[in-house]
């Protein structure tokens, strides 16, 4: 018996010892292979560095031949994807002085200069926030062993905003040639050399005005069923093709409506929805309807670091739809002066400008203007637009002299009223509101103002709403009520008094 017990217990101790060696083994083929396939750089620096979702400058390769080896189409985006991702760790690191991410995209002799920027801002205090907007890379010699790549990235975008002890203290706009040299190192294609060789100013000034080829007279539009959803998973194109009739029996010739930047992809724009919108400016122009398109609504980052992401964004969509016939113009933003205090005021303007030369370098025939939330702020770019838009839902009886005083001060640049009314509501949070017969008062006497001055309008809204997202007005039940009823068509689809008052010739 006593036999038997040992022979149990050495069997026991054999088997755990194989399956230790086992394990160590195992172990051991397993980073084995993880070194030789290649580490993910992301889990190296324990940080997630996606140029994919993060940096998206317009990249423009200039196909001329290169001495050397001959390039392959995967080669040359594993180059132009480290080349990015080089960059945008680049602009990071400038932003936080913190040299994270360096390494991974620069050689070891390259990263010096870089870590002694980094190290003197640190000691003056001094951040950079900074992009680049749009590269030229030409590729001079790929080498025969494939391990080395020359190229010549000309004419790059970049912008500049330098601060000290959180000071802004200059904003810069540059275009700039570089020389540069990439090694392939562990997979990966990283800098050796990034020489600046010659910069100039970048001229911000865009096309002569455009005049507006429409008398804009119009509304501000979403389906009843889905405001602030338009584009949504109940789009119906027959509801919004009866809606366009409504309107143009109206004798109104002019629409507004909104491009939501998350719903519609971000940067990767989804070609779902621009098969909506296409299907959208197809009704309009069959009604004979004209279209400004308002782009990044629900939108509130105007950060540096994210502009590229912006551009493609508008880029894709504006690209998509500028030859199409129903459009009138395009308005980069809606309301984005209600940002100036919690985005910075200089952030947004700042991101504002550069959109708007982004949008007449693609579309050189429509107009492009802004929907400033108030008469205060509509001349801000009045010189970068084709026409100043404002809106206004202040006391009626001063309009008019604002408006006078508004004209003044913009001068040559047409003047557009993008949004204006009232609510009818009267309930039990606002027992003494307003009523059907006081909106129809005011659009009757807003009405006889446009027409003494000649004013172009477009009124909100054609429809009472059922639900308002709490994004547009918050969760106050007095907020949201008022909002509800600024249609001239009630929630039962019946026309409310305003609706005589609709346009008047």
């Amino acid at each position: 018996m006593v036999t038997l017990n040992k022979i149990i217990f050495k069997s026991i101790l054999l088997l755990s010892y194989l399956l230790i060696i086992a394990v160590v083994l195992f172990l051991i083929s397993s980073l084995y292979g993880y070194l030789n396939t290649g580490a993910d750089r992301s889990k190296i620096l324990h940080t997630k560095i996606k140029k994919i979702d993060q940096y998206l400058p317009k990249v423009t390769w200039l196909e001329d031949g290169n001495l050397g080896r001959k390039m392959n189409a995967q080669t040359l985006s594993e180059i132009e994807s480290n080349y990015l991702d080089a960059w945008f760790v680049k602009n990071s690191a400038f932003q936080t002085n913190s040299k994270i991410g360096i390494d991974a995209y620069y050689t070891e002799s390259a990263r010096k200069n870089i870590f002694n920027i980094i190290g003197a801002n640190k000691k003056l205090k001094i951040t950079i926030e900074r992009t680049t907007l749009s590269h030229n890379p030409d590729i001079f010699l790929f080498s025969e062993d494939g391990q080395l790549v020359v190229l010549e990235d000309k004419n790059v975008v970049e912008y500049k905003r330098v601060f000290k002890d959180n000071k802004f203290i200059l904003e810069i706009t540059e275009i700039a040639n570089y020389k540069v040299i990439l090694l392939l190192e562990d997979g990966f294609w990283r800098i050796r050399h990034l020489v600046k060789e010659s910069v100039s100013d970048f001229d911000k000034k865009t096309n002569v005005a455009l005049p507006i080829s429409t008398s804009i007279k119009g509304i501000n539009y979403y389906p009843q069923a889905t405001p602030w959803n338009m584009f949504g998973s109940e789009f119906d194109i027959n509801i919004i093709r009866e809606d366009f009739n409504l309107i143009k029996n109206t004798n109104l010739n002019t629409i507004r409506i909104f491009i939501p930047y998350q719903d519609f992809g971000r940067a990767k724009v989804k070609e779902s929805k621009l098969h909506k919108l296409r299907q959208v400016l197809d009704a309009a122009e069959k009604n004979d309807l004209k279209v400004i398109v308002t782009l990044f609504d629900f939108y509130g980052n105007y950060a540096v670091i994210d502009w590229t992401l912006n551009r493609r964004h508008a880029e894709t969509i504006v690209s998509a739809f500028k030859n199409h016939n129903a459009l009138l113009a395009w308005d980069v933003k809606n309301e984005p002066n209600l940002d100036f205090d919690s985005r910075g005021k200089m952030d947004v303007i700042s991101w504002l400008e550069q959109i708007i030369v982004l949008i007449k370098s693609i579309d050189k025939n429509h107009a492009v203007t802004i929907g400033w939330s108030n008469i205060s702020s509509a001349s801000i770019l009045k010189d970068q637009l084709d026409f100043v838009s404002f809106h206004y839902y202040e006391d009626k009886d001063i309009f008019e002299e604002r408006y006078i005083a508004l004209k003044k001060i913009v001068k040559d640049k047409p003047l557009v009223l993008g949004e204006f009314g009232v609510t009818s509501y009267r309930g039990f949070w606002k027992p003494f509101g307003s009523s059907e017969e006081k909106q129809a008062m005011y659009y009757k006497e807003m009405q006889a103002v446009f027409a003494k001055n000649k004013i172009p309008f477009l009124s909100w809204t054609l429809y009472d709403f059922d639900k308002i997202p709490k994004e547009v007005v918050g969760e106050l039940p007095w907020r949201r009520n008022a909002q509800e009823h600024y249609g001239f068509i009630n929630k039962n689809g019946e026309k409310k008094k305003s609706f005589e008052y609709i346009f008047k010739n």
